[in-house]
């Protein structure tokens, strides 16, 4: 059987990181989870993810910031692994405002799960 793909998520809610966490798991995927942007950059240093799910609206360091730092990354794996934002804002920003980001996809709140996942297989495969 294949290793499960590690998904690093951030997201300042509980409720949607418990949630999307415990839908990924179900697919065999291998959730780490985080409340901001700035825990996303600690841990990418030390560890290897196969797709980062980024909420926008984060304390400390947010999903735009935190893609542009992981896309400015001097190790060229890591600055290309795939970025997917999470926004409960989609009136604040375009698809053309997360693509300049460094964002692979955006996925809108309330999420819709079925989307949550195609999108994260289709980008991990």
């Amino acid at each position: 059987m294949a290793t499960p793909k590690k998904v690093l998520i951030a997201e300042d809610s509980s409720v949607i990181q418990n949630l999307a966490k415990k839908i990924l798991e179900f697919q065999n995927f291998e959730i780490t989870a985080v409340k901001n942007g700035e825990q996303v950059m600690q841990l990418i240093d030390k560890e290897d993810f196969d797709i980062l799910l980024l909420d926008i609206n984060m304390p400390v360091m947010d999903g735009m910031e935190c893609v542009r730092a992981v896309r400015a990354l001097s190790d060229t794996k890591k600055a290309k692994v795939p970025v997917v934002a999470i926004t409960g804002n989609a009136k604040n920003y375009s698809d053309e405002d997360f693509k300049s980001a460094g964002f692979n996809d955006a996925l809108m709140k309330p999420l819709n799960f079925d989307r949550l996942v195609d999108v994260v297989k289709g980008l991990t495969e």
